[in-house]
């Protein structure tokens, strides 16, 4: 794998630049994968990107600016003359087009669509209509079809005649003149087959597919979990309409992950890369939920105050109000994530919910125990014997250990409830992640504490 840390290959780039030895430098970046090309021209003032990209040969090209960022995609776009667009444009492959067109401001996107054939710009207008999230839209109409009645050697014609257009030639699928899926069959049962076999005596007649409006997401787990190159994708007249290759799953998968990722830490999610984000964007996305979750904090400081008599009376206590937040908010962030995992993978979902919670309760209950016993043991031997503050009595021990079981309990309750009734309400799971849970389990921690210490201290 390239690594571009070091600064070496990049050093050795502006050097073959500098000297202008293109052919020296074409050469070395051929022997490079075209993701890795794209992040060196990344890396490139913009003087110098058009003049380096123009090195490659055209195939390799157009694979190149499929893996480029969006922002460098419109850079090069803009120095294109109308030539060069159209060359570019007729090595992608239609789903690689849509999105680029869906990246791309209106000025460019018009340009796009100029310079693409009939055929493909109506494939293009095809997708384009499908929902956001679905798996219309991120299907590919370039695939290899067959026909039932045709022979093992008609159909290696018919893939050698159109499978170099096609994005994948691994999987073939049979369909009728009405192009219902029938079947799919693979390049290696065609291969093990003889010349004479019909498509239809091979070809497998159980066939995992995907409709157009289903979840993107969902058909990325499918892909995984099958372990499928690519996946049908069917109307809901049960005609082939394109597939999703496994490739197109994985970015799906990774831009899920992202986005539970910054939701899960409070920020509305983008899909720029950060070092491409400007300040006053990066602003935006962080002070909603940074003002939301501010609000919804003093609480805390409501049920502080509603006790400010009795913390008076007794100060200790005060100094071990952060250590049962953060243990109450840590807990639950535990329980949390454990469940949005499994939500995302399908592993568990509301109607297991009362399962759920019993094993947390469960989980909980040892946990808060265990916590509860080493913190006694440190208050008396620690706080009370080592550090001599005779504040903390073993009664106030006591609270404090109890107090921290109930937390715990609690805390883990919430978290592994909370993102499933989300779900059921068709709310991101990630949403209810650390920061709400966090803001619950403190208010809930200090109406625990101050419950035990009003009733064994008196207060």
């Amino acid at each position: 794998m390239l690594d571009l840390e070091d600064g070496v290959f990049m050093d050795q780039v502006e050097e073959l630049v500098e000297g202008k030895r293109w052919a020296q430098l074409r050469d070395m970046l051929l022997l490079l994968e075209p993701a890795d090309i794209a992040l060196i021209l990344d890396k490139l003032p913009e003087d110098r990107l058009p003049l380096l990209y123009r090195l490659l040969p055209k195939e390799t090209a157009a694979e190149v600016f499929v893996e480029m960022d969006p922002d460098v995609q419109e850079l090069l776009i803009k120095t294109f003359s109308d030539t060069e667009l159209k060359e570019v444009l007729d090595e992608l492959y239609v789903d690689d087009t849509v999105d680029l067109i869906e990246e791309m401001p209106a000025s460019v996107v018009k340009r796009i669509l100029k310079h693409t054939d009939p055929e493909t710009r109506k494939s293009v207008n095809e997708i384009l209509k499908y929902p956001e999230d679905s798996a219309g839209s991120i299907m590919t109409t370039e695939f290899v079809d067959l026909k039932r009645d045709m022979t093992v050697e008609d159909a290696f014609k018919r893939i050698r005649r159109t499978g170099i257009d096609k994005e994948t030639i691994n999987i073939c699928y049979v369909t009728d003149p009405s192009r219902h899926l029938l079947g799919l069959v693979s390049i290696r049962t065609l291969l093990l087959a003889e010349e004479d076999e019909a498509i239809e005596d091979i070809m497998e007649t159980n066939v995992i597919f995907a409709t157009t409006l289903e979840d993107k997401e969902d058909v990325a787990q499918q892909l995984s979990k099958y372990d499928f190159l690519a996946m049908p994708v069917v109307d809901k007249e049960s005609r082939l309409v394109g597939i999703v290759t496994i490739d197109d799953a994985i970015d799906v998968m990774e831009e899920e992950a992202t986005e539970d990722f910054e939701i899960m830490a409070a920020i509305t999610p983008t899909d720029k890369p950060y070092l491409r984000t400007g300040v006053w964007e990066t602003v935006k996305s962080r002070i909603p939920w940074l003002m939301l979750l501010m609000l919804s904090a003093t609480f805390t400081g409501i049920v502080i105050n509603s006790f400010e008599d009795s913390l008076a009376r007794c100060s200790v206590l005060i100094g071990f109000i952060p250590m049962l937040m953060g243990t109450g908010g840590n807990s639950g962030n535990q329980s949390s994530v454990a469940v949005i995992r499994g939500l995302s993978l399908n592993e568990i979902s509301f109607s297991d919910l009362l399962e759920v919670v019993w094993k947390e309760s469960r989980v909980a209950v040892v946990c808060g125990v265990l916590l509860a016993c080493g913190n006694f043991v440190k208050l008396l031997v620690v706080d009370r014997g080592l550090m001599q503050n005779t504040e903390v009595t073993p009664l106030v021990a006591l609270v404090i250990c109890l107090t921290l079981v109930c937390t715990v309990f609690c805390a883990k309750v919430v978290g592994c409830m909370l993102p499933l009734l989300a779900e059921k309400i068709g709310l991101d799971p990630a949403v209810m992640a650390a920061p709400f849970i966090s803001t619950i389990v403190d208010v809930l921690s200090l109406v625990i504490y101050f419950a035990f210490a009003t009733a064994l201290l008196g207060l």
